[in-house]
């Protein structure tokens, strides 16, 4: 090579730290002779947190949901808020349900995913007896292969909601 040469390389690139692996999305590589500088230009993260207008926002010290290393998506609990009214929608459970799925198809949306990135759920119920009728709705959301779920009734649910729902997703 003649002089130092900078070279822009785009995509996600993996730097491993003793037991870790902090991604990048952008790096500079300057190559002169056999040695060679990287330069960050971007925050160093481990996590980066989700937020969609699309969804209800947080109502306490949580994120919607959190990117983990560029590779895995932490949804928190969605409540059947419609982020529209900011109220849960008109019925019982199926109508929370489906809103509850509708929020959290809102957040993967804004992380570029959707449902079929999702590898596992937790639904959370008021009363174990709404089991079938949540299950219907959550079976028009998903397809084979499903998810891993768990699904357990809770003594009380935020604002007192019928149904709660986490996801755990990858890219």
């Amino acid at each position: 090579m003649h002089n130092a040469e900078s070279k822009r390389l785009s995509g996600r690139f993996s730097v491993f730290l003793a037991t870790r692996t902090l991604l990048f999305r952008e790096i500079v590589v300057t190559l002169h002779k056999s040695k060679f500088t990287i330069i960050f230009n971007n925050t160093i993260t481990m996590k980066t947190a989700l937020n969609t207008a699309a969804a209800p926002a947080a109502i306490g010290p949580y994120s919607q949901g959190i990117a983990a290393q560029g590779k895995m998506i932490f949804l928190s609990g969605q409540l059947p808020i419609a982020p529209a009214t900011g109220a849960f929608p008109e019925g019982g459970i199926k109508e929370q349900t489906r809103q509850s799925l509708l929020n959290a198809q809102a957040i993967l949306k804004s992380a570029g995913l959707d449902l079929g990135n999702v590898v596992k759920t937790t639904v959370l119920l008021s009363d174990i007896a709404n089991f079938v009728p949540m299950n219907e709705v959550y079976a028009e959301f998903f397809e084979q292969p499903f998810p891993a779920r768990s699904a357990f009734a809770v003594k009380d649910l935020p604002k007192g909601a019928l149904v709660e729902i986490e996801m755990i997703a990858v890219e």
